[in-house]
């Protein structure tokens, strides 16, 4: 028994392929009999039916399986479905159910008539390789969205290579329609594109170029979307946005957008503040000069009024007994001022500094830590603040910078000391006001 069932299978649908073939083969009689207008009017009336099918097909597809597809996503906690939705993936997909409808119906419209049906069927073929054409493109785009909700994204970007491989698949479907305008096979024009390598590679110069970039700057690390960057010669200075195949946006602080070839990049230098972003501070770098005539040493008045400074008290203690014991073991006669080791209102100025940003509670003791002097200039002794800050946010940060050269500018004075400023021409005025009041 069980042995007969395959037979019964295959003599009933050889049974149903015969008689559609048969009904075909006498539709195709009947409409072969009538005359001229009258084939011509079954024809249209045939065509408008199969267009009303096929519209009655795309409608179901979109109100119908559309909505469904779009209900089931909201009920859902997966993020990937939401992404095919708002990329259209859907939505293009249905576009395939009225070139099936047209693409079945075709010999019913071009009964008897083989170039038309042919003809047709080429047209539905067309438009299958757009329609899939902008399927995959649905898809890839869904694909990027998808991806950038990984914390990995941000490192390792991938638009470019999705844009390489939208590239390579919309030339298979030019390849495909110009086989299917010209009826040829697919394989004759692929060799017959060799001569225009040269060409190909002209145009898709940026392109190559770009895409050779990406895989060096994704495989070196070197650049990362959020990623803040400096690169003057094409006046960026800001964040990174967007990391395509042959571009690189930067949103700069003033919200103008730079975009900068890829491969530039790799040729040239640039600054990636990434670093300063993942440590735990931000530096703060910046000099006070002092005017040199301001400098001497400490008298014991001067001192006493230093020990009030509660930052730099026990520094003064420590400081004057190491002193005192140096000079006394040398035997240095301390009569004069500039004999054996003394005290200066710079260095004890320097040591406040010091005191100052070891106790401030922004500031990043683990790190770089220095205040120092660097070379005399013409323009007096500078004094250089080398700290980092734990707050890293620009706007916090520049308060904080701010707040901390505040207080050691209005601190100088206290130490006998002066900020050397240039003059300006109000100086010169109360200068002559004061000579000629002599």
């Amino acid at each position: 028994m069980a042995d007969l069932l395959p037979q019964v299978d295959e003599a009933a649908a050889g049974t149903a392929s015969q008689i559609s073939q048969g009904w075909y083969e006498q539709f195709t009689i009947e409409l072969s009999d009538l005359e001229y207008w009258e084939r011509f009017a079954a024809r249209v009336a045939i065509f408008l039916g199969i267009a009303l099918l096929a519209w009655l097909a795309n409608l179901i597809a979109k109100k119908l399986v559309l909505r469904a597809i779009r209900a089931i996503a909201k009920k859902t906690q997966n993020n990937w479905d939401n992404c095919l939705i708002e990329n259209k993936f859907f939505e293009s997909l249905s576009h395939i159910a009225p070139a099936i409808v047209f693409y079945a119906c075709a010999p019913l419209v071009f009964a008897g008539y083989e170039v038309g049906k042919e003809r047709m069927q080429y047209g539905v073929y067309l438009y299958l390789v757009l329609i899939g054409l902008l399927v995959i493109n649905s898809f890839l785009n869904a694909v990027i969205d998808i991806y950038r909700t990984f914390e990995f994204a941000k490192k390792i970007p991938i638009k470019g290579f999705v844009q390489v491989i939208k590239i390579f698949v919309s030339i298979v479907a030019i390849i495909a329609i110009l086989a299917i305008i010209l009826g040829k096979d697919p394989s004759k024009l692929i060799a017959g594109m060799g001569a225009m390598t040269a060409v190909l590679l002209l145009i898709f110069k940026d392109a190559i170029l770009g895409f050779v970039a990406g895989i060096q700057l994704s495989t070196n690390n070197m650049v990362h979307m959020g990623d803040w960057i400096e690169m003057p010669k094409y006046g960026a200075d800001g964040d990174v946005i967007d990391i395509t195949l042959t571009t690189v946006k930067v949103q700069n602080w003033d919200k103008t957008i730079s975009t900068i070839p890829a491969y530039a990049l790799v040729s040239d230098s640039f600054k990636n503040w990434r670093g300063m972003s993942e440590s735990t501070g931000r530096r703060i770098k910046r000099t006070v000069n002092i005017d040199m005539n301001s400098i001497k040493f400490c008298t014991e008045d001067m001192l006493e009024k230093f020990k009030r400074f509660n930052m730099i008290s026990g520094y003064l203690d420590e400081k004057k007994k190491e002193l005192a014991e140096y000079n006394t073991q040398k035997n240095i006669d301390d009569s004069e001022l500039v004999n054996g080791r003394r005290l200066t209102n710079i260095g004890t100025f320097r040591a406040y500094v010091v005191a100052y940003l070891r106790n401030h509670p922004m500031i990043n003791k683990d790190m770089t830590f220095l205040v120092r002097q660097l070379e005399p200039t013409s323009t007096g002794l500078p004094i250089q603040v080398y700290v980092f800050c734990s707050d890293k946010v620009w706007a916090n940060y520049e308060a904080i910078q701010s707040d901390i050269f505040d207080h050691i500018l209005a601190v100088v004075p206290q130490f006998e000391l002066n900020v050397f400023q240039q003059p300006a021409g109000a100086d010169f005025n109360t200068e002559f006001v004061v000579r000629s009041s002599n």
